[in-house]
Formats: C-alpha cells, sequence, structure tokens
C-alpha cells in the first residue's frame, strides 16, 4: 500500500472531534486523495464509517492495531 496523501493523529479526541478534524482535512485534499487517520475513541470506527457513506467519500480500510484504529478514507 502506498503513503497515503496526508496524515491525521487523533489520539485522544473524543467523538465528534476526530471526525470533525477529518472533515477539515479533507476539504483541502484533492479528489482520490487518502487520509490516514490514528485514533483512539472506541467509536472511531463506525463514526467513520457513517461519515463516509453520508458524504460519498470511500472508507479503505479500518481495522486495531495495538492501542489505536488505523482508518484509511479516500476522498469522493
Amino acid at each position: 500500500m502506498s503513503e497515503p496523501d496526508r496524515k491525521l493523529n487523533a489520539r485522544g479526541m473524543r467523538c465528534p472531534i476526530p471526525v470533525l478534524r477529518a472533515q477539515k482535512e479533507i476539504k483541502a485534499m484533492n479528489s482520490g486523495d487518502t487520509l490516514e487517520i490514528i485514533a483512539t475513541d472506541g467509536q472511531a470506527p463506525r463514526d467513520f464509517r457513517d461519515f463516509c457513506e453520508a458524504a460519498g467519500h470511500s472508507l479503505l480500510a479500518s481495522h486495531e492495531a495495538d492501542d489505536h484504529y488505523l482508518i484509511l478514507i479516500q476522498k469522493a
């Protein structure tokens, strides 16, 4: 897998802050660019799935790794 175009460290942030920060990052990105999010909030996988469905972005990956969640989104 190639490197994401942008990365967001959302460790320690609680809902809805990770999604709001990701939304801000995505607005500055080009269509097709990818954003990698590292989050520790247990709701992050569900929140980002719902966010992508609502906004039309692609959720490329969402999995737990060690003490965090790794989420990869591609901008629509």
